[in-house]
């Protein structure tokens, strides 16, 4: 059986994850059946572009959104080039099929002002919990790293007369964030609480750790934000990813070149930066309809 062959492919050639795995036979399941109640088909080889495109068409019928469509359509692909490689298929009618379009959503971000009453009138308590809680929220805004580039930085990683922070990225690839003199001046402090609270830790500790002194996790980092800022803004959403998207937009907004976000981001194309700029768009809007006399 075609469908049993490839997902053996994806298992053992391709090591995908349990999960993909399970979503692919979901997919290929619901295709089968769908070529079969519909059309009478229980055989791969002889479904055409059109019959493809009515499954889509009836997806898109029962409000299936175009992202979940397009995920099925990427295991369509996946499964069409298993058979093309195989010798088992010449002609491939997804060729013939286009992939709906995603809508574009703008990146959530926190306003300037809530950021200010975060960093000014929140009490994070005191100790070490309470300044380590306060270092990842002022490290996240102050540089928009992602989560997991937090969790692997290390005392060697901050260049304190340079006021600069190394963060390695995507695809191990490293890249130079500078940060304001108050920030090194707090990174400093609370470096020099850590090393009393655990003084067992060496020069190459985890800049971030547990109450316990341990390497932080993901929970960790992101409970501190979403508590946190659970204090300023109603947001649905709150995440260490928000405040990345916080940091772009407030950079765009205050006249930063697009470029230079991008870099600070470790973006690899500026088109993953461009989406940023809507959200500045939109102020823009916002500021004309309020102050122009004919708008």
């Amino acid at each position: 059986m075609l469908r049993a062959r490839f997902i053996d492919y994806i298992r053992y050639e391709k090591r995908y994850s349990h999960h993909t795995i399970i979503a692919y036979q979901t997919d290929l399941d619901q295709f089968y059946a769908f070529m079969e109640a519909q059309y009478g088909l229980n055989d791969i080889l002889q479904v055409d572009h059109q019959v493809i495109r009515s499954w889509l068409v009836s997806l898109m019928d029962i409000r299936v959104s175009p992202r979940s469509i397009n995920r099925k359509l990427s295991t369509l692909r996946s499964y069409y080039h298993f058979l093309m490689k195989e010798g088992i298929l010449e002609e491939n009618p997804l060729l013939k099929v286009i992939s709906p379009k995603n809508p574009q959503k703008l990146p959530v971000f926190v306003e300037k002002a809530k950021m200010e009453t975060l960093f000014h009138d929140v009490d994070f308590g005191g100790g070490f919990p309470g300044m380590r809680d306060r270092l990842i929220l002022e490290l996240l805004y102050a540089t928009g790293m992602r989560l997991s580039e937090m969790i692997h930085l290390k005392d060697s990683d901050i260049d304190f007369s340079r006021l600069q922070i190394k963060v390695l990225g995507k695809r191990n690839k490293e890249r130079i964030i500078p940060v304001a003199a108050q920030v090194i001046t707090f990174l400093a402090a609370y470096i020099d609480l850590r090393k009393k609270e655990f003084p067992a830790l060496n020069n190459e500790a985890w800049l971030i750790v547990t109450n316990k002194g341990k390497k932080c996790y993901p929970r960790l980092i992101y409970s501190v934000v979403v508590r946190y800022l659970e204090v300023v803004t109603t947001l649905k959403k709150k995440s260490p990813h928000v405040l990345r998207h916080t940091f772009a937009t407030h950079l765009l907004n205050e006249g930063a070149d697009l470029n230079a976000v991008k870099e600070l981001l470790g973006h690899a194309n500026l088109s993953a930066t461009q989406i940023y700029t809507h959200n500045t768009i939109e102020k823009l809007k916002k500021i004309y309809n309020q102050a122009h006399p004919r708008a």
